[in-house]
């Protein structure tokens, strides 16, 4: 089971060698590989999750990207154990974070996904799950980590300029809807000073 993360410190900084977020607590997925050599990460992929739908606070996510979600616990559970997925950075609903897949390594998030007329956004992209639903709004702390941790992600990869911060919606219309219709993106650029 995950230990709790304490909210984002204020102290959090880029280790270029290992393609980490530090002090933020680090679980390795096995459900990630190398990005094409050369690929220039310039796009950010905001993602909404819970396990089961509709249930916040447990294990599951955790356990979903580590390749442990049990397949008898819950009927969706049968659907989804097989699944082999992961993000870079999961927020949960009080705004902790947790780092899934080093930034310079490829997490497999978005699947089919097309942005720009380039696929294949896993390739190029940072992908950060929040814990919630597209039907949900998401909560203060939420909004508050992602923009901190846009900012800092920004700053390493200045290709992803405003316009390339997107919802899997947008990078999968019509197989995907999160993060959905309740997302404030006029929010988060405002935090994250994206205006």
């Amino acid at each position: 089971m995950i230990a709790h993360p304490q909210p984002l410190p204020p102290d959090l900084a880029y280790d270029a060698a290992k393609g980490r977020l530090r002090p933020l607590p680090y679980r390795a997925s096995p459900n990630c590989d190398a990005r094409p050599e050369g690929c220039d990460i310039d796009l950010l992929v905001v993602h909404a999750i819970s396990l089961p739908p509709g249930d916040f606070g447990g294990p599951w996510i955790d356990a979903l990207f580590m390749n442990r979600l049990p397949s008898d616990l819950h009927p969706y559970f049968a659907e989804v154990h097989e699944l082999r997925v992961s993000a870079h950075l999961l927020i949960d609903r009080a705004g902790r974070a947790v780092q899934y897949v080093p930034l310079t390594r490829r997490a497999w998030h978005a699947g089919e996904s097309r942005f720009a007329g380039r696929e294949r956004c896993n390739d190029f992209s940072v992908g950060i799950e929040l814990e919630g639903l597209p039907g949900m709004p998401f909560t203060n702390a939420q909004y508050a980590t992602l923009a901190a941790l846009v900012e800092v992600i920004r700053a390493v990869f200045p290709g992803i300029t405003a316009g390339r911060i997107v919802g899997h919606s947008d990078i999968a219309p019509g197989r995907k809807e999160d993060p959905g219709p309740r997302f404030d993106w006029a929010r988060l650029r405002q935090l994250a000073a994206l205006d």
